[in-house]
């Protein structure tokens, strides 16, 4: 009896040894006037009620020679949402370059005769996700400036430039109808200089007396949406609680609720069925209003060999592309990008090439995309998965670029309130230690925040950082983290 109490306490012994190694390692507490930054990044991590049950990837970088000098859980692979766009601008910038435009371009296949066009009118897209009904006015002035005032075929809008797959493969079915998961087509247009493409702004405000319907007013002006209005304006002391909603395969948008009189209106962008259509119908409205009668019907298809060009619009180079794209974190512009480069390298507009050629472009920056799951160009996939230290890798990586200087002035500036400059960073990091001195891209996704980028720290030096917060209870708090840990990291 007693060799087996013997037996039974070596065994426990072992077992309990066999633990030591895999036990949570003693946290050392930072006093505020004490403590490298280092440990108070360490306590922070372990200690931040918004991190308990959650899962923190973070990387600081040398930005002048790339050493390591903090990570914790660098190398564990975690979902980036719009840090994914990071990847995807540099390689972007690597394939196409600064001064790379989208062309949208204006075809016919008959002759013009007595000012009437003998045959189809096409609109072919490649691209441009930054196409406004100006510019279809534009266009449609050119065309009329050409003597033509009448079209007999049909118009035909050309979106073979990229393949028909409109979701990326993992975008969720509640996104369907936001501005940030609108179809991507290579001939689309926006609603404002957001440039959210294949969407449309949706403006609601109160009207002088209870009881009736609030006005509403779609931007821009076009009757490819049928608007159902089933809101009601209230009293003062009435709930400001309206919701604006796109039927599933349709373009009938239905507002419900109520809206106070005499109070704030409401604006909403709601994504459109078809954005092909769209842009086509747009362009029809610009050459009614200019006089340009088109007899026929508006229809999909491809521009024949033989058709001539009459005329084109170039849009914005790359460079000036990058700054909605990346400050306004347009989803949009994310997934038209993948598309682009998969379309100029590999000869295909999809994602999968996209991808192919995002990944090899990765690799030459020492990002090891083996390690990796990319699924999408924009980060709205809750499969893509990135480690912090490979983000990190990528942003001191980029810095020996010639477009480097595009790539950074595209990045959100802590607290520069201009929407243009400071993007979604514009209302964070307003202290004398960060503002203006954190240029970085933020991320959200549901459970998942992140913030990568660059801090000039009070040492002089310049320090790049990354950060994946995961399984959050709530994305916002996990923002106030951020900021605590960025706030450390620019002030060591």
């Amino acid at each position: 009896m007693l060799n087996s109490c013997k037996y039974l306490t070596i065994v426990l012994f072992i077992m309990l040894s066999s633990l030591i190694p895999y036990a949570k390692a003693p946290t050392v507490k930072a006093k505020d006037t004490g403590g490298t930054w280092i440990q108070q990044l360490d306590y922070l991590v372990n200690n931040q009620p918004e991190l308990q049950g959650a899962i923190a990837g973070i990387s600081v970088r040398s930005a002048a020679d790339g050493k390591i000098l903090y990570e914790h859980q660098g190398n564990v692979r975690l979902r980036p949402a719009s840090n994914m766009k990071l990847l995807t601008a540099a390689a972007a910038l690597n394939v196409l370059g600064e001064v790379y435009t989208f062309p949208t371009e204006v075809y016919s296949d008959g002759p013009v005769e007595k000012k009437t066009v003998d045959g189809h009118l096409y609109l072919k897209g490649k691209g441009d996700p930054t196409l406004l009904k100006t510019d279809f006015d534009k266009l449609a002035m050119e065309i009329k400036k050409q003597g033509i005032n009448k079209i007999k075929g049909d118009l035909v809008g050309d979106d073979s430039w990229y393949d028909d797959i409109r979701y990326s493969v993992d975008l969720p079915w509640s996104d369907e109808t936001t501005y940030y998961g609108a179809q991507i087509s290579a001939l689309t247009a926006s609603p404002t200089t957001d440039f959210d493409a294949g969407a449309v702004k949706v403006g609601i405000k109160p009207v002088d007396r209870k009881g009736e319907r609030p006005a509403v007013k779609i931007t821009p002006e076009t009757d490819y949406i049928k608007v159902i209005n089933r809101a009601v304006t209230v009293g003062q002391d009435g709930k400001r609680k309206i919701s604006i909603e796109r039927v599933h395969g349709k373009n009938t948008i239905i507002i419900n609720g109520t809206i106070p009189i005499h109070t704030k209106g409401v604006t909403e962008w709601i994504s459109i069925w078809n954005p092909t259509r769209y842009a086509l119908t747009l362009f029809k409205q610009a050459l009614e209003d200019k006089g340009i009668e088109v007899m026929g019907k508006i229809k999909k298809g491809m521009v024949p060999d033989t058709a001539k060009m009459i005329d084109s619009h170039y849009s914005m180079p790359l460079s000036e592309l990058l700054v909605p794209f990346m400050k306004l974190s347009n989803n949009t512009h994310g997934e038209m990008l993948t598309k682009e480069i998969g379309k100029v390298v590999e000869g295909e507009g999809s994602w999968n090439k996209g991808l192919t050629v995002l990944k090899s472009e990765l690799n030459k920056f020492g990002v090891d995309t083996n390690t990796m799951i990319l699924r999408d160009g924009s980060g709205i996939s809750h499969v893509s998965s990135i480690q912090a230290n490979q983000i990190s890798q990528l942003l001191f990586a980029v810095q020996k670029e010639k477009w480097f200087p595009a790539y950074l002035n595209s990045l959100p500036v802590a607290g520069a309130s201009d929407k243009m400059t400071g993007g979604s960073l514009r209302h964070r990091m307003k202290t004398e230690d960060l503002q203006g001195k954190v240029k970085a891209k933020t991320g959200t996704l549901s459970t998942v925040s992140s913030l990568s980028g660059y801090v000039d720290a009070k040492s002089g030096q310049r320090l790049i950082f990354s950060i994946l917060l995961n399984n959050l209870l709530d994305e916002e708090k996990g923002k106030h983290v951020e900021d605590k840990i960025v706030t450390i990291i620019a002030n060591q």
